[in-house]
Protein backbone atom coordinates (compact mmCIF):
# COMPACT_ATOMS: atom_id res chain seq x y z
CA UNK A 1 0.00 0.00 0.00
CA UNK A 2 2.84 1.97 1.00
CA UNK A 3 4.60 1.69 -3.11
CA UNK A 4 1.49 2.36 -4.57
CA UNK A 5 0.75 5.60 -2.62
CA UNK A 6 4.02 6.48 -3.41
CA UNK A 7 3.48 5.91 -6.99
CA UNK A 8 0.44 8.06 -6.83
CA UNK A 9 2.60 10.98 -4.95
CA UNK A 10 5.07 10.26 -7.67
CA UNK A 11 2.63 10.69 -10.63
CA UNK A 12 1.10 14.16 -9.56
CA UNK A 13 4.66 15.37 -8.72
CA UNK A 14 5.35 14.57 -12.60
CA UNK A 15 2.21 15.98 -13.39
CA UNK A 16 2.49 19.37 -11.38
CA UNK A 17 6.61 19.72 -12.94
CA UNK A 18 4.99 19.12 -16.72
CA UNK A 19 2.38 21.78 -15.86
CA UNK A 20 4.54 24.24 -14.49
CA UNK A 21 7.10 23.60 -17.44
CA UNK A 22 4.38 24.70 -20.16
CA UNK A 23 3.61 27.90 -17.74
CA UNK A 24 7.30 28.87 -17.84
CA UNK A 25 7.31 28.12 -21.77
CA UNK A 26 4.37 30.55 -22.07
CA UNK A 27 5.41 33.05 -19.76
CA UNK A 28 8.71 33.34 -21.24
CA UNK A 29 7.11 33.22 -24.98
CA UNK A 30 4.76 36.50 -23.71
CA UNK A 31 7.94 38.04 -22.52
CA UNK A 32 9.36 37.88 -25.50
CA UNK A 33 6.69 38.80 -27.11
CA UNK A 34 5.77 41.65 -25.00
CA UNK A 35 9.55 42.92 -25.76
CA UNK A 36 9.12 42.58 -29.13
CA UNK A 37 5.88 44.97 -28.54
CA UNK A 38 8.09 47.72 -26.45
CA UNK A 39 10.84 47.58 -29.28
CA UNK A 40 7.94 48.29 -31.83
CA UNK A 41 6.21 50.80 -29.66
CA UNK A 42 9.87 52.08 -29.51
CA UNK A 43 9.57 52.75 -32.84
CA UNK A 44 6.28 53.99 -33.63
CA UNK A 45 5.26 57.45 -31.67
CA UNK A 46 3.16 56.23 -28.94
CA UNK A 47 1.61 57.67 -25.79
CA UNK A 48 2.92 57.80 -22.40
CA UNK A 49 0.38 56.00 -20.81
CA UNK A 50 0.10 53.02 -23.82
CA UNK A 51 3.84 52.65 -23.20
CA UNK A 52 3.86 52.52 -19.38
CA UNK A 53 0.81 50.61 -19.12
CA UNK A 54 2.88 48.00 -21.16
CA UNK A 55 5.87 48.24 -19.31
CA UNK A 56 4.05 47.64 -16.16
CA UNK A 57 2.62 44.65 -17.63
CA UNK A 58 5.79 43.25 -18.60
CA UNK A 59 7.08 44.26 -15.00
CA UNK A 60 3.66 41.69 -13.77
CA UNK A 61 4.81 38.97 -16.30
CA UNK A 62 8.07 39.21 -15.30
CA UNK A 63 6.93 39.19 -11.32
CA UNK A 64 4.73 36.11 -12.21
CA UNK A 65 7.78 34.38 -14.33
CA UNK A 66 9.65 34.40 -11.07
CA UNK A 67 7.28 33.20 -8.92
CA UNK A 68 6.27 30.51 -11.32
CA UNK A 69 10.28 29.51 -11.23
CA UNK A 70 10.51 29.71 -7.85
CA UNK A 71 7.65 27.37 -7.60
CA UNK A 72 8.77 25.01 -10.43
CA UNK A 73 11.85 25.08 -8.71
CA UNK A 74 10.44 23.67 -5.07
CA UNK A 75 8.26 21.28 -7.08
CA UNK A 76 11.33 19.71 -8.91
CA UNK A 77 12.62 19.16 -5.39
CA UNK A 78 9.77 17.35 -3.96
CA UNK A 79 9.95 15.37 -7.08
CA UNK A 80 13.74 14.35 -6.93
CA UNK A 81 13.16 13.64 -3.12
CA UNK A 82 9.84 11.78 -4.09
CA UNK A 83 11.94 9.78 -6.75
CA UNK A 84 14.82 9.43 -4.41
CA UNK A 85 12.44 7.32 -2.11
CA UNK A 86 10.55 5.12 -5.01
CA UNK A 87 14.08 4.36 -5.76
CA UNK A 88 14.70 3.43 -1.99
CA UNK A 89 11.23 1.43 -2.07
CA UNK A 90 12.54 -0.14 -5.22
CA UNK A 91 15.45 -1.57 -3.82
CA UNK A 92 13.86 -2.97 -0.58
CA UNK A 93 11.08 -4.34 -2.66
CA UNK A 94 13.59 -5.94 -4.77
CA UNK A 95 14.92 -7.68 -1.64
CA UNK A 96 12.09 -8.49 -0.50
CA UNK A 97 11.02 -10.48 -3.83
CA UNK A 98 15.05 -11.86 -3.65
CA UNK A 99 13.97 -13.40 0.00
CA UNK A 100 10.64 -14.25 -0.90
CA UNK A 101 12.22 -16.49 -4.00
CA UNK A 102 14.70 -17.95 -1.76
CA UNK A 103 12.41 -18.89 0.54
CA UNK A 104 10.10 -20.34 -1.60
CA UNK A 105 12.83 -22.34 -3.69
CA UNK A 106 13.78 -24.06 0.23
CA UNK A 107 9.82 -25.04 0.65
CA UNK A 108 10.30 -26.39 -2.83
CA UNK A 109 13.25 -28.71 -2.16
CA UNK A 110 12.11 -29.47 1.19
CA UNK A 111 8.85 -30.73 -0.66
CA UNK A 112 10.62 -32.43 -2.69
CA UNK A 113 12.31 -34.30 -0.42
CA UNK A 114 9.14 -35.12 1.69
CA UNK A 115 7.87 -36.24 -1.56
CA UNK A 116 11.02 -38.07 -2.54
CA UNK A 117 10.62 -39.22 1.16
CA UNK A 118 7.57 -40.34 1.16
CA UNK A 119 7.58 -42.43 -2.03
CA UNK A 120 10.28 -44.77 -0.72
CA UNK A 121 8.53 -45.78 2.76
CA UNK A 122 5.79 -46.12 0.16
CA UNK A 123 7.86 -48.71 -2.38
CA UNK A 124 9.26 -50.46 0.88
CA UNK A 125 5.65 -50.66 2.31
CA UNK A 126 4.67 -52.52 -1.18
CA UNK A 127 8.12 -54.68 -1.11
CA UNK A 128 6.72 -55.63 2.50
CA UNK A 129 3.34 -56.53 1.07
CA UNK A 130 4.51 -58.37 -1.56
CA UNK A 131 7.00 -60.56 0.89
CA UNK A 132 3.70 -60.51 3.06
CA UNK A 133 1.67 -62.34 0.28
CA UNK A 134 4.36 -64.22 -0.44
CA UNK A 135 4.69 -65.83 2.67
CA UNK A 136 0.92 -66.23 2.91
CA UNK A 137 1.10 -68.37 -0.42
CA UNK A 138 3.89 -70.12 1.15
CA UNK A 139 1.81 -71.13 4.49
CA UNK A 140 -1.38 -71.73 2.43
CA UNK A 141 0.82 -74.23 0.74
CA UNK A 142 1.95 -75.83 3.19
CA UNK A 143 -1.26 -75.61 5.77
CA UNK A 144 -2.70 -77.77 2.02
CA UNK A 145 0.21 -80.10 2.31
CA UNK A 146 -0.30 -81.00 6.31
CA UNK A 147 -3.80 -81.51 5.59
CA UNK A 148 -2.61 -84.02 2.84
CA UNK A 149 -0.54 -85.44 5.09
CA UNK A 150 -3.05 -85.76 7.99
CA UNK A 151 -5.08 -87.39 5.70
CA UNK A 152 -2.67 -89.88 4.13
CA UNK A 153 -1.47 -90.77 8.22
CA UNK A 154 -5.27 -91.09 8.89
CA UNK A 155 -5.58 -93.41 5.69
CA UNK A 156 -2.47 -94.90 6.81
CA UNK A 157 -3.70 -95.36 10.69
CA UNK A 158 -7.07 -96.72 9.36
CA UNK A 159 -5.41 -99.17 6.87
CA UNK A 160 -2.67 -100.15 9.61
CA UNK A 161 -5.68 -100.79 12.38
CA UNK A 162 -7.58 -103.20 9.79
CA UNK A 163 -4.28 -105.52 9.24
CA UNK A 164 -3.15 -105.36 13.21
CA UNK A 165 -6.84 -106.64 13.21
CA UNK A 166 -6.82 -109.19 10.32
CA UNK A 167 -3.27 -110.39 12.05
CA UNK A 168 -5.26 -110.65 15.60
CA UNK A 169 -7.77 -112.66 13.51
CA UNK A 170 -4.99 -115.00 11.93
CA UNK A 171 -3.45 -115.38 15.17
CA UNK A 172 -6.30 -116.43 16.86
CA UNK A 173 -7.45 -118.68 13.82
CA UNK A 174 -3.88 -120.54 13.92
CA UNK A 175 -3.79 -120.87 17.94
CA UNK A 176 -7.53 -122.59 17.42
CA UNK A 177 -6.42 -124.69 14.48
CA UNK A 178 -2.95 -125.73 16.74
CA UNK A 179 -5.40 -126.81 19.41
CA UNK A 180 -7.57 -128.82 17.49
CA UNK A 181 -5.06 -130.31 15.40
CA UNK A 182 -2.90 -130.96 18.57
CA UNK A 183 -6.07 -132.66 20.15
CA UNK A 184 -6.70 -134.54 17.75
CA UNK A 185 -3.13 -135.82 17.51
CA UNK A 186 -3.11 -136.57 21.09
CA UNK A 187 -6.38 -138.80 20.91
CA UNK A 188 -4.92 -140.45 17.28
CA UNK A 189 -1.96 -141.42 19.94
CA UNK A 190 -4.08 -142.34 23.05
CA UNK A 191 -5.76 -145.47 20.71
CA UNK A 192 -1.96 -146.79 20.04
CA UNK A 193 -0.85 -146.94 23.18
CA UNK A 194 -1.52 -151.13 24.69
CA UNK A 195 -3.24 -151.60 28.12
CA UNK A 196 -1.35 -153.70 30.87
CA UNK A 197 -2.95 -157.24 31.23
Amino acid sequence: MAAVGMDADTDAHNVVHRQLQDIVLVQQQQIECFSEMLRNKEEESVSIKVYEDVVKELENEKLQHAKTKSLLSKESEKLQFTLGEVEILMKQLEREKKAFENALESIKNKAWKEVNKNDKLKSKCNDIENQVEKQEDILSSKEDQIKELCHQLAKQKATLKQQVTEFEIQKQQNAYIERVLEGKKKKACGKFIPTSK
